[in-house]
């Protein structure tokens, strides 16, 4: 019996030892399983952002067409093209002489100066092969290729950061890369643009500086107490020689740092709101400790203040001079005082604390950052920062500190450079979303891991209820969301950005390129008069003209002269189709007027988006303007002006001539046809007339020949025969 038993426990105990074994062979396959599944997904993000990278410099060179807003040229590319090639350019009011609103010195810098070496290798190559090097895509193109290369930045300070805090870099990069704001914002020429890049490297710095100085501080602490318990004289002497090779810490990046700060605010004053937070985590490094005291805090502040005044005495020095507030005479005879010199940026908030001038630019609801814009800038990144943060507030009411990120950490830094600007922003009544890209960096920072993890790896509510419970094993864990967010991350940036890169008002550059052309083939002398409405302005540089403000020299003559302008440009907005048919008339009689008076030949030209062509030959015809006529010469497409949104009952193109002519009168034109019953041709129809919606129409304005035959009862609008 005893022997039973012992065998028994033997069996017992290698059945044990089996399954133990066996446990700990299963634990170890599935560690290495995950191990290798984890760097398989690595590699795949890795070469999921490479992609998106090399797409942000195709889609460069494409290129888009889209047009996100007016700034993007008339803030750097007009001025800067116009001024350096002698172009024909608009100048916008930022850059009136009486009140400079706008810093010139960072845009020339990026683009003026590339700009000549680029004319020079033009010039040669131009002399060589005889190809034109110098015309509208080259002036679309390559400012963007210098702002791509240039949103690398963010790209090198998040991978810098990650690997400072051992972080996961590669699903953060595949964030930045896919995001719509890197691919459409981070090519195009806007001072948030370059506002975003600044902000990001400054974070780097930081976050640098952070580490640099937590590890140094721990390590001088742990010297100083084990100098205090040192018994020997040498082990003393060893201890202080190694706090002497301590590296310095105190202002590091210092004038780095500084500088970036004043080229941020004069760029973009707004960049002391976004700036503030992160030079303030800065200022506050190691406090709290014995080494770190007050005295160093406020001498940090003071040298980071004079380690600034070079930089900002360089801006007001050269933007001075290129608004001649400072001249050479003055320079020369040293005639100089305080009102030879500007200060844009003061300029630029004193205008834009008056709220009545703001208001010129457009209200917007205070909410609009918060509930508008950062969704649709970052969708669910967005979303979940604005929860996330929500959370932390509630924990912070609630005392519950425990539970709230330490105040110098790299979680707080964040945090910080999102919500402190995105505070003051709120305030201000001109709200757009281009003014809040530059918290991409901290968003994708933060947040971008739970595009694979999803909301929630463990449950978050200290409550144990059924109903949260439900809702964190359906909405909130891992495996819910996880399946989702990536895809709704993806689905949005792709949409947004063949949205506002490819169709928002994108008519407008190749309706500029075909006036280039138009006016490189014109007969000397005539006079091309384009009128837009219901469309973003048209960047006159891109029409290529050499600029009638010039003073030239004529070497024969041994005179000055200017060159005779003979491109105008009307542009009328959201201007009412009945006023703008005015218009329309009053430049036709001005151009008739100098025709007759001064044998002035002369072209007139309509572009309007196609989504009015219905409705303004509805006014047309209202009108009884017999003597006008409308033939349409092109329609580019796509082109979509949020200003006059394509009807899905509207109708086609084609479809908006009077019906009653002759079938010989009725060559080149499209008649109406009756609409018929519900019916797949009907639905097809209607479809094509929605689609063909999208596009911007260029028609050119005659008067009617007095012949019988062209004599008709109203104005018309047909297409070209040619």
């Amino acid at each position: 019996m005893k022997l039973h038993t012992e065998k028994q426990k033997n069996d017992e105990i290698k059945k044990h030892s089996k399954i133990k074994h066996t446990s700990a062979r299963a634990r170890i396959t599935n560690q290495i399983n995950q191990f290798w599944s984890r760097h398989r997904n690595a590699d795949e993000n890795w070469y999921t952002y490479l992609f998106f990278a090399v797409l942000r410099f195709v889609l460069v060179f494409i290129p888009q067409l889209g047009y996100v807003h007016p700034d993007e040229f008339f803030q750097s590319v007009e001025v800067i093209a116009g001024d350096h090639f002698q172009l024909e350019h608009t100048r916008t009011w930022e850059f009136n002489n009486t009140l400079p609103v706008r810093s010139i010195t960072l845009p020339f810098l990026l683009l003026r100066v590339p700009w000549s070496f680029y004319e020079f290798i033009a010039t040669v190559l131009q002399n060589a092969t005889h190809i034109k090097l110098l015309h509208s895509y080259i002036y679309l193109v390559f400012p963007r290729l210098i702002m791509c290369c240039l949103s690398f930045i963010n790209d090198w300070s998040l991978y810098h950061v990650c690997r400072l805090y051992g972080l996961r870099c590669e699903i953060r990069l595949l964030a930045l890369g896919s995001s719509w704001v890197m691919l459409v914002f981070g090519t195009r020429t806007f001072s948030n643009t370059i506002e975003m890049m600044l902000c990001s490297l400054l974070l780097a710095l930081v976050a640098d500086s952070m580490i640099t100085t937590n590890t140094i501080v721990y390590k001088k602490e742990y010297l100083e107490e084990r100098y205090i318990n040192a018994v020997s004289i040498g082990e003393k002497v060893r201890i202080w020689k190694l706090k002497t090779t301590l590296p310095t810490h105190n202002y590091k990046y210092m004038l780095l740092l500084s500088t970036i700060c004043v080229v941020g605010v004069f760029n973009r004053p707004t960049f002391l709101l976004f700036g503030a937070p992160m030079v303030f985590y800065w200022l506050l490094r190691g406090m709290g400790t014995k080494t770190i005291t007050f005295t160093d805090f406020n001498l940090r502040i003071l040298l980071f203040c004079v380690s600034a005044l070079p930089t900002i005495l360089v801006f007001i020095f050269f933007d001075s001079i290129y608004y001649k507030y400072l001249t050479a005479g003055e320079l020369q005879i040293f005639d100089i005082g305080i009102n030879n010199f500007v200060f844009t940026p003061w300029n630029f908030i004193k205008y834009n604390l008056d709220p009545s001038k703001t208001a010129e630019h457009g209200l917007h609801p205070k909410y609009t950052h918060l509930l508008v814009n950062t969704p649709l800038l970052y969708n669910v990144l967005g979303i979940i920062a604005l929860i996330s943060f929500a959370h932390t507030m509630i924990r912070f009411f609630k005392a519950e500190y425990q539970g709230l990120p330490r105040a110098q950490s790299i979680v707080g830094l964040m945090l910080g450079a999102i919500f402190v600007p995105l505070f003051f922003l709120l305030l201000i009544n001109h709200q757009e979303a281009r003014f809040l890209i530059p918290l991409t960096f901290p968003i994708v920072l933060l947040h971008a891991t739970k595009l694979l993890t999803g909301f929630c790896i463990t449950y978050p509510f200290k409550e144990e209820h059924w109903i949260l419970r439900q809702f964190y094993n359906r909405v909130l864990c891992t495996q819910a969301s996880a399946k989702y967010l990536l895809k709704t991350w993806y689905i949005f940036n792709i949409a947004l950005t063949v949205f506002f890169g490819f169709i928002h008002q994108a008519g407008v550059f190749p309706l500029a390129q075909h006036f280039e052309h138009a006016m490189q083939f014109k007969p000397s002398g005539e006079h091309l008069h384009l009128i837009t409405s219901h469309m973003y302005d048209m960047p006159l540089s891109f029409v290529n003209i050499p600029s009638s403000r010039t003073l030239l020299f004529d070497r024969n003559t041994g005179r000055r002269y200017r060159r005779s302008k003979d491109f105008y440009l009307y542009e009328y907005g959201s201007l009412n189709l009945e006023k703008l048919l005015r218009k329309i008339k009053l430049s036709l009689s001005n151009c008739e007027f100098k025709r007759n008076s001064k044998q002035i030949n002369y072209r007139l030209f309509l572009a309007i988006p196609t989504s009015l062509s219905d409705d303004f030959a509805y006014v047309v015809d209202k009108s009884n303007s017999s003597y006008l006529h409308f033939e349409l010469q092109r329609i580019f497409y796509p082109h979509l002006s949020t200003e006059a949104f394509p009807s899905i009952f509207g109708r086609h193109i084609c479809d908006v001539d009077p019906p009653e002519w002759s079938q010989d009168d009725l060559k080149g034109t499209c008649s109406i046809e009756p609409e018929p019953s519900l019916s797949f041709d009907y639905v097809t129809h209607q479809f094509s007339s929605f689609i063909h919606q999208f596009g911007l129409a260029l028609y050119e304005i005659k008067l009617k020949s007095r012949s019988p035959l062209n004599v008709y009862k109203r104005g018309t609008i047909t297409r070209s025969s040619k």
